[in-house]
C-alpha cells in the first residue's frame, strides 16, 4: 500500500511536472497532490534547466496507518528543490512518535526555500528548517537545489542518497554518513547530534537528459544499482519509475531470502548468523524492512 503523498492540493501556480497523483485513487478520480507537506511560495522559473519530478513512498507494514516516518518535498522554486527526510524510530522506545519530526522538518523546509537568508543553498536550508523544528525526535535529511545554469547542489546528514545518472550510467553517488554500522548521523531535538555543520556537500555540473534518483535508505538498502538504472532507462516517466523503484524495494524488503546491498554490507561489518548456521552453509540474508521514499527527477529545459 503506498503512503497517501498529501491532502493539500497542488496550487495552480505549481508546475505540472511537479504534480503527483495521490497512489490510492482510482484513475477516474485521481487528483493532483504536492508530496507531503505544505508547498512553497513559488516563483515563476526562467530560462534554463529545470527538474520534472515524480515522487512515491511505500511505509514499513507495521506503521500503514500513520503513514509511515518518511517525509519528503518537492519545490518549483527556481531551477527545483527536492528534499527527503527519514524519521529515526528508536524514538518510538520513549513513547514519541518518529514520524512527528521528519514530517516537521520538511514542512519547515518547504515554507523556508526561498527565505532570502537561505540563499539557495542546502545547508543554510537544513540550518534553518532544523532549527524551526520544535517536536522532540530526529531525522536524517538529503536536500538537492538545481541552479537554471545547470549546477545542482546537495547537501546531506546520515544516509538518505542520490544517485545522478546519465545515458544509463551513474555517475555520482552520495556517500552515506554513518557512526557506526546502521547508526546514521541525524538531526535531531537534542543538542548532542549532528547539526548543518556535520553535512556533506557536494556540487555536480549537470546537463538536460541527467535523472536524479534521490530515496531514503529504504530504498538504497534493498535496490542495487544496476536495477535503478535498468528501471529508470526503461521507464522516462519520473512518476512511473519512482514508483517502480519504491515497490521493488518495498517487495525486496520483505524477502527474506533476497542477497540485499543491506545484507551484504552487515556480513561484511561482521555481522551474521550464529556459528552453527554457519556450519551448515547458512548466511545472513534478506532485506531490510523500512519505509521507502523515491523522488526521480529529470534536468528539463526550463
Amino acid at each position: 500500500m503506498a503512503i497517501p503523498m498529501t491532502r493539500m492540493m497542488v496550487p495552480p501556480q505549481v508546475s505540472s511536472s511537479l504534480r503527483l497523483s495521490h497512489p490510492n485513487l482510482s484513475n477516474s478520480t485521481r487528483v493532483p497532490l504536492l508530496c507531503r507537506c505544505a508547498p512553497s511560495q513559488l516563483q515563476p522559473l526562467r530560462s534554463g534547466l529545470s527538474l520534472s519530478a515524480g515522487a512515491h513512498a511505500i511505509p514499513h507494514p507495521d506503521k500503514i496507518e500513520k503513514g509511515g516516518e518518511d517525509a519528503l518535498f518537492v519545490s518549483s522554486y527556481r531551477g527545483g528543490v527536492i528534499a527527503v527526510a527519514d524519521g529515526v524510530s528508536s524514538w518510538a522506545e520513549q513513547d514519541v512518535d518518529p514520524s512527528l519530526f521528519s514530517k516537521e522538518l520538511m514542512a519547515n523546509a518547504s515554507r523556508l526555500v526561498d527565505d532570502e537568508e537561505v540563499r539557495y543553498d542546502p545547508g543554510f536550508l537544513i540550518d534553518k528548517a532544523h532549527t524551526a523544528t520544535t517536536s522532540r525526535g530526529s531525522a536524517t535529511i538529503i536536500v538537492a537545489m538545481l541552479e537554471e545554469v545547470g549546477v545542482l547542489k546537495i547537501g546531506n546528514v546520515g544516509d538518505c542518497g542520490l544517485k545522478l545518472l546519465r545515458e544509463g550510467q551513474i555517475i555520482f553517488s552520495t556517500t552515506p554518513q554513518e557512526h557506526y554500522f546502521d547508526c546514521p548521523f541525524q538531526l535531531s531535538s537534542e543538542g548532542s547530534a549532528q547539526t548543518y555543520m556535520d553535512a556533506s556537500f557536494n556540487i555536480m555540473e549537470v546537463k538536460k537528459g541527467d535523472v536524479i534518483v534521490m530515496g531514503s535508505d529504504g530504498l538504497f538498502d534493498n535496490v542495487f544499482d544496476h536495477e535503478i538504472v535498468n528501471i529508470v532507462t526503461k521507464h522516462t516517466d519520473v512518476a512511473e519509475s519512482s514508483r517502480l523503484l519504491a515497490e521493488v524495494a518495498s517487495s525486496h524488503s520483505r524477502d527474506p531470502g533476497f542477497e540485499s546491498p543491506y545484507a551484504l554490507e552487515a556480513r561484511a561489518k561482521g555481522f551474521d548468523v550464529p556459528l552453527w548456521k554457519k556450519a551448515l552453509g547458512m548466511k545472513l540474508t534478506g532485506g531490510k524492512l523500512d519505509d521507502v521514499t523515491v523522488i526521480v527527477a529529470q534536468v528539463v529545459d526550463s
